[in-house]
Formats: structure tokens, sequence, C-alpha cells
């Protein structure tokens, strides 16, 4: 394969443990976070919301225990997001992984630029209505750009600032949480607990499980990055560091999320929480506190937003770079700077986020729309990570990698592998439908990739000649279940 790289390179940048573990937690640790207690309690009283936090954060630990167990037994796979599933199971898949992974990292991006803009209306009233705007177009093209020239300077300078960005997040979340314990009244916690004993009978929330399943949707898609470290593998000082920092990562961000989402029930009823415009912990901070906590929660959005968008621009490069060194993606992805980063990788990602900036100037949900499809595009990674280590199990290859663990890694990826599937189902079959459509469009630039190595094989074996029809009827439908006017995006 043709080499494109830096006729004079430095050494390769490497990441410690905590700069890996700032990934995990930066990638996670979205704007969303910030609208938590509103989002959660909308459809929900706090005894609900518990269990499904705690649903949500059974399954993703299996998803990111696999990560973790992996990273561990076959650390010669690099940004194992894509390498694991083509490992496992051939060219076609892994590329499937990787281009679906991709997308998501710059669509994830866009999503980022539509919050925050969405926040500094709040600061200046009426410049950036809805995050969609003409100035929000214009702002958001602006950053996609300042992150570009950021990154180009290299994954280390890029990862520290990530790093202090990361901690600065935490400040606000953890002022916030210190506050709500502050007022916090258990009488007032176990009041309405199951949402039964509203006052008025128009107030009863409803069954159990339904009010589970309300917050259960928010609580999935907030665990999108916990394999940030894994795809950054490659990158690592040391490869055992990968999976400790993926672990501690996912138990901070839950911890986080679930102190978020219930203490406020410790001051305010689930009505009231509900009502509350979003941000939502800038609203209830400042019913406790007065302004100054709506204006730190706000600013504390700003800089939640502009770390997760860092993190995420170091993955979208890293992906289709790793791809292509593989031979998965055309050796042109390859190509590295002097300062060992990604250059064409981090500029083609870059233009995608830039025209997805554009199309978003015409949608009526913009931050909606660009989550869902963004966090469901990736779920083949998570399927493809945990069937892998399933398979690895019970086709008895996992005693060539490591003498023991192996009960808890067939059970990591095969209940990781069902929590997969279960996010599917939740993610709301508007958004389903657009996924094969998505990575359909992936097809020529796999078809470039294996001409590039013109070995004499065929492009697709026997079995990816399968993968790629039953795709394209899955991508056709969905394209004709939308023009048709059955599903409605």
């Amino acid at each position: 394969m043709k080499k494109h790289a830096a006729e004079a390179p430095k050494p390769a940048s490497k990441l410690g443990f905590f700069a890996l573990i700032a990934i995990v937690v930066g990638s996670m640790l979205g704007g969303g976070v910030y609208s938590l207690p509103q989002n959660t309690s909308l459809h929900s009283a706090v005894g609900p919301i518990i269990i499904a936090w705690l649903i949500a954060g059974f399954g993703v630990y299996f998803i990111a225990n696999s990560f973790r167990i992996l990273s561990d037994i076959r650390p010669d796979l690099k940004s194992g997001v894509y390498m694991y599933a083509r490992e496992g199971f051939g060219p076609f898949i892994g590329f499937v992984v990787a281009w679906g992974y991709w997308l998501m990292t710059a669509f994830g991006n866009v999503a980022f630029a539509v919050i925050l803009m969405d926040a500094m209306n709040y600061i200046f009233p009426g410049k950036f209505t809805g995050g969609n705007n003409l100035n929000s177009i214009i702002f958001g093209s602006i950053l996609i750009w300042l992150y570009y020239f950021l990154v180009l300077r290299g994954i280390k300078t890029a990862s520290f600032i990530n790093m202090v960005g990361t901690m600065s997040n935490l400040i606000p979340l953890t002022l916030f949480i210190i506050i709500m314990l502050f007022f916090f009244k258990f009488s007032h916690f176990t009041e309405n607990f199951w949402g039964h004993s509203a006052p008025a009978p128009s107030e009863d929330l409803g069954s159990i499980p339904k009010q589970i399943m309300s917050p259960m949707l928010v609580a999935l898609w907030c665990f999108i990055g916990v394999e940030g470290a894994v795809v950054l593998s490659g990158r690592a000082k040391n490869p055992a560091d990968v999976g400790k920092a993926t672990l501690i990562g996912f138990l901070v961000v839950l911890t986080i999320y679930i102190l978020l989402s219930i203490l406020p029930f410790g001051f305010m009823a689930q009505h009231e929480i509900a009502e509350v415009p979003n941000p939502s912990t800038a609203g209830v901070l400042g019913k406790a506190v007065g302004n100054w906590g709506q204006w730190l929660m706000n600013i504390g959005l700003m800089i939640s937003v502009l770390v997760g968008w860092l993190s995420w621009t170091l993955l979208c490069a890293e992906v289709p770079m790793a791809a292509a060194q593989n031979g998965t993606f055309p050796s042109l992805f390859a190509k590295q700077n002097k300062n060992q980063t990604p250059s064409f990788s981090l500029l083609v990602s870059s233009i995608i986020m830039q025209a997805a900036m554009l199309l978003v100037y015409f949608s009526n949900n913009a931050w909606q729309t660009m989550l869902s499809i963004s966090s469901l595009i990736m779920l083949p990674a998570y399927l493809g990570t945990t069937l892998f280590l399933f398979k690895l199990c019970t086709q008895k290859e996992y005693e060539k990698y490591a003498k023991k663990g192996k009960t808890l890694a067939y059970l990591s990826g095969l209940i990781g592998f069902l929590f997969g599937l279960f996010m599917f189902y939740a993610g709301g079959i508007q958004y389903v439908v657009m996924v094969p459509v998505l990575l359909a469009l992936g097809i020529p630039v796999f078809i470039w990739s294996r001409w590039e190595k013109r070995d004499g094989a065929p492009i697709f074996q026997k079995v990816e000649v399968l993968y790629l029809l039953i795709l394209l009827l899955l991508a056709i439908a969905g394209i004709i279940s939308v023009w048709g006017g059955w599903v409605k995006l």
C-alpha cells in the first residue's frame, strides 16, 4: 500500500492514562448533560428514573466491558471500534462499521454546534434562535475550522487541551451536585416517588414500565462515547491503560448522570422540574441560588460542548486513518503531517461537518435530528465489537489470548450485543430507516480501497455479496418509506 506521510515526521505523540480517561469522560459528557433534570423527569417520577439509569448502566457496562476486555487481550487491534468488526467478520463489515462510526463523529460534532448556538442565545437573546439560524450557521462553521487547525497542530496538543477542558467542565457540574445536596430534603425526595401520589388524578404519570421507558431513551444516548479511549488506543503510551480508562470513565459519568437526574427531586416537585426550560440545570440552580446559578450552568454548557467537540474531532480524524493504514479505506486517508496528525482524514471530516452544518439550516428540529441519526449510525460499531467478543468465546479462540476471565467475556459479549439491539429498538423508526441509507453511501469508497490493492482478489467475497445485497435492499426500503411518506423525519 502506498504511504502518504510527511518526509520527516516527529515521534508519534502518546496519550497517558489520565488523558485517556479525559477523552472517555469528555466524549460522553456532551451538552445534553445540562438538560438531564428536565429530560428525564418529563414523564417520570424519581423511582422509575433511578430504575431507568440502572438498566441503562447495566447494559452499557457490558458494552464498555467488551471494549475493555478486547483492548486487553487484543492490543494488536488498534482503533478497535473498527478493527474488531473487521477481524471477526471480514473487510466489508469492518468498512461498514468504520464508515458509520466516522459519519457519527462528524454528525455528532454538528449536533454540538447546534446546542452551543442555542446556549449562546441565552447570552445574546434572539441572535442564535433555534441554534440553526444564519448567525448560528456562520459561527458554527467558524468553529469547525478552528478545531481543524487546532487538531492539525498535533494529537498531543489537542488532548492536553481536552484534559484541561474536561476538568473545567466538571467544576460547574460538581457545584450543581453540591448545592443540590445542600438543599436536598429526603421527605420531598420520597414524595410521589412512583408518580402515583400526585395531588390531582390528572397528574398521575402512568404505569411504572411506561415511566421507565421515557428516561431510558435519554439515558441510552448519554453513554455514546464510552469507546473513546479504544478508538485512540494506537496513541496510548501503555496499551494496558486503555481498558482501565474506559471502565473508570464509564463509572464516573454514570455517577454524574444519576446524581444530576435525581437530586433536584429533593428540592422541587416532578411537574416543576419537567417545566424548567433547557438547559434545565440552569433553571433548577437559578431557583435555588439566583441568576448567578443560571449563568454558571450556561457557561458550563458551552465549555462542555466545546470539550466534547474537541474529543469527537480527535476521534473523527483517527478512525479513517486507522482504516486506511490497514487497507479498508483508500490509502490517501492514511496521510499524516509532521505532527503525526491524520491531515487528509481531518480535512475530509471537516468538509463533511461543514456540509452537514449547512443542511441543519433547513431543519425544523436540528438538534434532535442530528443527535438521533448520529447515535443510531454508530450502533453497528457496538454490535460488531460485542459480537466479535462473543464469537471468540463460543469458538474457543479466547483461550489463545487469555487464560482467565472467559465467563465474564462471554456474558459481556452476549448481553452487550442484545442491549445494542435494544438501543436500535428504542431509537425510533423514523431515524432507524436512515441508517442503511447512510451506510450504503460508503460503498463506492470501499470499492475504491479494494481496487487500490490490485491483488487479483474479488472486491467482494461470496458472503460479502450477501451482506452487500442486504444493505442495498434495506437502503432502498428506507428511501421508499421516507419518499412515500410512510416515515417522517
